[in-house]
């Protein structure tokens, strides 16, 4: 169901003149016209301005008077004339405004439309556009972020998963997944505070890199986002467009709270080495770490990815890191709580009181207790998620990296998540809360280490399951060096 080509193919045809980027873009919005009644992942589509960005392409590719000087073009924006779509979020991009999944928002009026108005782009937002690629469209999020489910009402109905309309495409990076596997783009921006874009990429069937802490700016109208959980990257159908696009982003932005970790020297090289590179000591955890079981058919996909692991000479062993799972995700909780009700309090500040009824019942929660915490107990669970990282050194010294699920089950039904849960906490770690759901993948939100979801099989109903390999602050490299390797092999 995803393209036949990356996008790191389209450009090459557009960089070769097999097609020009007017035409590629013309695509794109044709297939989101078609497509997207039906997955309803992209909420804000400015086919002018893609059009727009696509003739300076063309007029740049038929300045050049030579093959030699096309292939230069090329080399310097890899994704040249590639269409992208930004998460409907807090990334700041001048000519798309963001209505962060929210009605509230949503009725904010501007000179581009509704939505928050940016008066800079993001720093990755700049880099995009210096690597090549189009920006034309936002991609549809849970209201700030906070749902494994993109369902916002302000969409006026849920982001549908492109194997099965009545499950989930995941959250919140849901409508970027819904977008790729769904054949509308080539490949999509994404962000990830707790799981984001590695929930979606499992639940249909992506390419999800989360990469470490500070490798990707979040600058220059942010330092960090929830005290350093959350990391922007993209989704993508193959190692090479999520390594090309890694390169064309990473390294801090002036005025970064955190250095960019480990190098990416020789990174779309390796690729085409993996296999000659030390084989490695990998953890296998197919159950929860307190080792109940997850979903069979998922411990059946990871115990799959474990034997072509094996077969591709790497050492795989049962083990599961030393913490609970509460141990994390309560205090994540608390974390993205504080976050949320600080983004609404800047938002009412800014634009006027918010109405109960202007935000969904779920976030309201999480403003609400984020009110409640005081400064020393939000620097508690601060503290308490960096324990978590403490606590792994002896674990990440005898395993170079754990392979786990990504999620405890295939995608969920629409409406299993939808945000009308009041209690925040209930919502997140009650007895039936998502972190029976989502346990994994917080874990390198936590520690900041590099975390990669890849497609791992289908579910006896059809859907897709991921797997997942996590690692160390500055693995980022390694992750997709390994993930090269298994695409390879497949």
């Amino acid at each position: 169901m995803t393209p036949r080509e990356d996008a790191l193919a389209l450009a090459t045809r557009i960089a070769q003149g097999q097609i020009s980027a007017a035409q590629a873009m013309a695509e794109t919005l044709e297939r989101v016209r078609q497509l997207n009644p039906t997955l309803n992942a992209v909420c804000l589509l400015d086919a002018e301005l893609g059009l727009r960005g696509a003739a300076k392409v063309d007029a740049a590719l038929a300045a050049c008077r030579d093959d030699a000087e096309r292939a230069a073009l090329h080399a310097r924006q890899p994704f040249l004339g590639v269409p992208m779509l930004v998460k409907d979020l807090a990334t700041a991009a001048t000519d798309l405004p963001s209505r962060m999944g929210s009605r509230y928002v949503s009725r904010i009026e501007g000179p581009l439309g509704h939505g928050i108005h940016w008066p800079v782009d993001s720093a990755l937002v700049a880099r995009w556009r210096r690597a090549g690629f189009i920006p034309f469209g936002r991609s549809t999020s849970p209201e700030m972020g906070i749902s494994p489910s993109t369902e916002a009402l302000a969409y006026g109905g849920p982001t549908r998963n492109p194997f099965n309309t009545a499950h989930s495409a995941g959250g919140s990076s849901g409508g970027a997944a819904a977008a790729l596997a769904g054949c509308m783009v080539h490949i999509a921006h994404a962000n990830d505070g707790a799981g984001s874009i590695r929930i979606p990429a499992s639940c249909c069937g992506l390419i999800g890199l989360k990469p470490s802490r500070g490798l990707v700016p979040a600058g220059p109208l942010a330092g960090e986002s929830w005290g350093g959980l959350a990391a922007d990257h993209l989704l993508s159908t193959s190692t090479r467009d999520s390594a090309a696009a890694l390169l064309a982003t990473a390294g801090a932005d002036a005025g970064a709270p955190y250095a960019a970790p480990g190098s990416l020297d020789g990174l779309m090289a390796a690729l085409g080495r993996a296999a000659d590179a030390p084989r490695l000591r990998i953890a296998l955890c197919d159950t929860f770490f307190e080792g109940d079981a997850v979903h069979p058919d998922v411990a059946a996909a990871v115990r799959a990815m474990a034997a072509r692991l094996e077969k591709l000479g790497h050492h795989v062993e049962p083990a599961r890191p030393p913490i609970a799972t509460l141990d994390l995700i309560r205090p994540l909780a608390h974390v993205v709580a504080c976050g949320t009700s600080m983004g609404v309090a800047r938002l009412a500040a800014q634009y006027g009181p918010i109405a109960r009824d202007e935000l969904e019942a779920v976030t309201w929660g999480a403003v609400e207790l984020g009110q409640r915490v005081t400064g020393a107990e939000y620097l508690e669970h601060l503290a308490q998620l960096h324990d978590v990282g403490r606590r792994l050194v002896p674990f990440f010294e005898r395993f170079d990296l754990l392979l786990s699920p990504v999620l405890a089950e295939p995608p969920p039904l629409l409406g299993r998540w939808a945000m009308n849960n009041p209690d925040f906490l209930d919502y997140r770690i009650g007895p039936n809360g998502l972190w029976r759901y989502s346990p994994f993948a917080p874990l390198a939100n936590a520690t900041g280490g590099a975390s990669i979801a890849l497609p791992a099989g289908l579910s006896q109903g059809g859907l897709p399951i991921g797997a997942m390999l996590t690692g160390q602050l500055g693995d980022d490299a390694l992750l997709l060096r390994l993930s090269a390797e298994l695409e390879a092999s497949a």
